[in-house]
């Protein structure tokens, strides 16, 4: 407090001054200061030291007082703001003072670490799922289905379609399944036609199963395997379930697929469809089990 006392009778303020008497007061002075100096340069003459160590001593007056004004506001602020924490006042404050100066880098930590936990589960969920899919037998025959084909309401998973295939192949141990749902209507099909574009030309399944209307735009993406040279096939080659299609590049008529709508097939499939036309994957894994699939069906065909 002597300190403070001594500041005040330096800058000629009685005790306490306000401290807009104090910014007058040192305005008063500098003006003061500044005026003896200028008087001195017109007339080329240099102030006294004692006059510069003089006013070096009020301006460190001044400072000194704001100084202890700034922090009596500070702790009156602190008293009001963690008063209430009392003991843990200084806690309160440093933890409000971390919060305010490092809320966005905090934030930044916390969604960090949630971007790692979310990876490091993926990671796991990728992990168990790979480890699951090693310890499923090989596949036999992967399937897709384009076109209008649907499950019935409430039902999500495949596993009842691949199991209702499965169980006309005792020998085979898995079949896979997949949809890729176009509407008939031409309004909505071209965003679904996207989706079965990327489909065809990124996924390899050895049997394809299609209404009336992906047949025609699958068999023009020369995406089925000619099924006319296939000997085991041959007993339906010129029956009314076989059905052509002319590719691109060639000007012949040739069958590519064949309709199993009368077939077992169509009966065991837990789907909502229209039409159910097979083919083969030009590019199949398996095409001679693709071939054994569409034979298994065909033999159930109604005698005529």
């Amino acid at each position: 407090m002597d300190e403070l006392k001594q500041a005040y009778k330096t800058m000629g303020l009685e005790e306490f001054a306000t401290k807009d008497e104090v910014e007058k007061r040192y305005m008063t002075l500098l003006r003061r200061e500044r005026t003896k100096t200028k008087h001195l340069e017109a007339n080329n003459l240099t102030s006294s030291e004692q006059s510069e160590d003089q006013f070096k001593h009020i301006t460190a007056a001044y400072r000194f007082i704001l100084a202890h004004e700034d922090q009596k506001v500070m702790q009156e602020f602190n008293e009001k703001e963690y008063g209430k924490y009392k003991n843990m006042a200084g806690k309160a404050q440093k933890l409000d003072h971390f919060w305010r100066y490092y809320k966005l880098h905090t934030l930044g930590v916390v969604a960090l670490i949630g971007i790692i936990i979310y990876a490091i589960v993926g990671y796991i969920d990728h992990r168990e799922e790979q480890k699951y899919l090693a310890s499923l037998p090989p596949v036999d025959v992967s399937t897709i289905f384009y076109g209008m084909f649907m499950q019935p309401e409430g039902e999500t998973d495949l596993k009842a379609v691949s199991a209702s295939m499965l169980k006309s192949f005792p020998e085979w141990k898995r079949i896979e399944s997949s949809i890729i749902y176009v509407p008939g209507e031409d309004l909505n099909a071209y965003a679904y036609l996207q989706k079965a574009m990327v489909t065809l030309m990124s996924e390899v399944h050895d049997v394809i199963l299609m209404d009336k209307k992906m047949f025609d735009w699958i068999g023009g993406q020369s995406a089925l395997l000619d099924l006319e040279g296939q000997s085991e096939l041959a007993p339906w080659l010129a029956g009314e379930q076989a059905r052509k299609l002319t590719v691109e590049g060639d000007t012949q008529e040739r069958i590519y697929g064949f309709d199993l709508s009368g077939t077992q097939l169509s009966k065991d499939l837990r789907l909502l469809k229209s039409d159910l036309i097979v083919g083969v994957h030009a590019n199949a894994n398996n095409p001679e089990k693709a071939i054994q699939f569409i034979k298994k069906y065909l033999e159930t065909l109604p005698s005529q």
